[in-house]
This record gives C-alpha cells, sequence and structure tokens, in this order.
C-alpha cells in the first residue's frame, strides 16, 4: 500500500514516513507544493495524509482538485481543529479527519479504517513469506494445503512480523500493534499469544520459522 503524505514540515514528515515504514506502508513525499496535485495523482498511491496548512495553496484547494479527478482516499490531519475546518474537509471529499497533536498508533489505526472500507477488491489481503500465506481478512493462515485460523492477536503477531521479515520486532512494538486493535495487552498477555501462534506453526511443521532474539524481541 502507498501512502502519500502532504505535508510541508519535514520533521513531521519524516516522523510519519518512518512509523508507517515499520507497517509496511510505501510512502512518499513532495517539497514541490506548487505542482503538488499533479504529483501526488501521478503517484497511484492509495492513500493521502494532508495537511490543511501548505504553501501556494491551501488544503482545501488541494482536496477539492484531487477528488475532481480521483477517489483515493484522503485523510486530513491539522492543527486546525475547529468544526468548520472538519465539516468542510469532509464536505469536499476527504475520507476523515484527525487533529494534532495525535497518537501515531491512533493514527495508524484510522489509516486501517480508511483503507479496509475504500479498498476496491477487499475479498483478501494475503501475505506471504517461506511458502506460508496470511490471509488477512479471512484471519487465516495456511501453508502446503493446510488452513488454520488465527485469533485477532495471533493475526496482528503474525502480520507486523511478516511485513518486517527479516528485522527483529522488539515486544514494545508487538504490544503497540495488539494495543491499537482495540486490546489491553500486557507481558503476560503477549506471552500466551506468541505460544499459541508457535503451536499453530509447528502443527505446519514450521518449528523455528518464529525466532526469539533473547532481549531484543522476534523475528521471521
Amino acid at each position: 500500500m502507498k501512502i502519500f503524505i502532504i505535508e510541508d514540515d519535514p520533521t513531521i514528515s519524516r516522523e510519519l514516513k518512518n512509523f508507517l515504514s515499520k507497517y509496511g506502508y510505501e510512502c512518499f513525499d513532495s517539497k514541490d507544493f506548487e505542482n503538488i496535485i499533479e504529483i501526488v495523482l501521478q503517484s497511484k498511491s492509495n492513500l493521502i495524509l494532508l495537511d490543511l496548512n501548505l504553501p501556494f495553496q491551501d488544503g482545501f484547494q488541494v482536496c477539492r482538485e484531487i477528488r475532481k479527478q480521483s477517489h483515493v482516499p484522503i485523510i486530513v490531519v491539522t492543527s486546525r481543529n475547529t468544526p468548520m475546518d472538519e465539516l468542510l474537509s469532509l464536505n469536499i471529499g476527504a475520507d476523515d479527519f484527525i487533529t494534532k497533536p495525535y497518537n501515531l498508533q491512533i493514527l495508524l489505526a484510522h489509516i486501517q479504517s480508511v483503507l479496509k472500507r475504500t479498498i476496491d477488491n477487499p475479498e483478501s489481503i494475503l501475505l506471504s513469506h517461506k511458502d506460508l500465506t496470511v490471509d488477512v481478512l479471512k484471519s487465516k493462515m495456511s501453508y502446503d494445503g493446510t488452513e488454520i485460523d488465527l485469533s485477532k492477536n495471533e493475526l496482528g503477531i503474525i502480520r507486523l512480523l511478516i511485513l518486517n521479515k527479516g528485522n527483529i520486532i522488539s515486544r514494545d512494538d508487538l504490544m503497540n500493534e495488539l494495543w491499537q486493535n482495540g486490546d489491553y495487552v500486557d507481558e503476560n498477555t503477549l506471552n500466551v499469544n506468541i505460544a499459541r501462534l508457535r503451536r499453530k506453526l509447528k502443527s505446519f511443521g514450521l518449528i523455528d520459522y518464529l525466532i526469539t532474539k533473547r532481549g531484543q524481541g522476534y523475528q521471521i
């Protein structure tokens, strides 16, 4: 999934790109705000994060022009927090409205919700690694013709690990992933879900698929 960030503060843009890339999103931005509409449309992005306070033209104008030519989901992310700002944003075609300062995990939940709501063909989202396939929307994983159901927390864990395959994911990052799904997760809950996921992987014969990196986290 590609996300285009229209934000004139380089620190915020960099923070968003670093955070969202951890969750498997490919992020783009541009400092050419004079031609930003053409650049965004050419990027064929799946979602746009749009600030309202921009050089050359404000976010309302950008949103209005993009919406004339594309149905790409737009989430307005702005420090302008009056009801009129939100109402106008939604009326000209934005799909969601979030005010700064925001919690990154809450922003991620909004992004996932908007994408799930607006994706053209939502029958399945498949992730694969080492012949293991995870169907995100059906909450199942399969290997060598065998399929197993996953709990919501098991799905959250394996999804984040596959999106970051080869990298070590800390326990804190895993707990944050499960928190944003709406559940309170402590150390013990994480341990239980890791153990259950390992048992399911073992039933496929994948004994060393999920590796513990002592003092650092987990890796596949």
